[in-house]
């Protein structure tokens, strides 16, 4: 279907731009949205006749957004969820979980605005980004623990599975072993000091 975009859209178009979509896409988002117009002569002169209206209502949403930018970038939010050893998460982490996180850390945020790339599904640091309008993103940390001191450690830059798995090997207790032994044959370290306590 061939729409006439009245906002810009990522991977799309600017305004006013004339491009094909899927019907689905045109008839279930965009038009219903008011993001696009279909394509045709009525339609164009309408647009035309408003373009600089809607440009202009574009600008002021644009400076609207800067000016919210500022309360929004850069943000961490800490998000405790329990997890198995391996840090994989017991489901996942959803963009209302990050959108309530960053209403109470004092951020005006919707969830149309959260692009989450992939599911969070682990427990880490994630930079995520925040559209508050088609031309203006920000990003903010997602940090996801078990506790609250290990999310004040993953801030610090400390890899808290890798951190726990290297202290496992290190503080553990470790056997004597001599390359040359017969398999069941006993040390003779250990018959000295068994021969010495009788």
């Amino acid at each position: 279907m061939q729409i006439i975009l009245l906002e810009r859209i990522e991977k799309l178009g600017h305004i006013g731009d004339e491009v094909t979509v899927k019907d689905g896409y045109a008839r279930n988002f965009l038009l219903p949205n008011k993001k696009a117009l279909r394509a045709n002569e009525a339609n164009r002169k309408v647009f035309e006749a408003n373009r600089a209206r809607i440009e202009a209502e574009n600008a002021a949403r644009r400076e609207e957004a800067l000016g919210e930018a500022g309360s929004v970038e850069g943000k961490e939010v800490v998000l405790i969820r329990a997890s198995s050893n391996a840090g994989h998460l017991y489901g996942s982490v959803s963009v209302r979980d990050i959108v309530d996180a960053l209403v109470e850390a004092g951020a005006k945020v919707t969830k149309a605005m959260i692009v989450l790339e992939r599911p969070i599904k682990t427990i880490g640091v994630f930079d995520v980004r925040v559209s508050l309008h088609p031309e203006v993103s920000v990003t903010v940390k997602v940090n996801v623990a078990r506790s609250t001191d290990e999310a004040e450690l993953q801030s610090k830059g400390v890899d808290v599975i890798d951190a726990m798995f290297d202290g496992e090997t290190s503080g553990g207790f470790t056997e004597a072993y001599d390359p040359n032994a017969e398999p069941g044959e006993i040390p003779t370290e250990l018959l000295e000091e068994g021969q010495a306590e009788a």
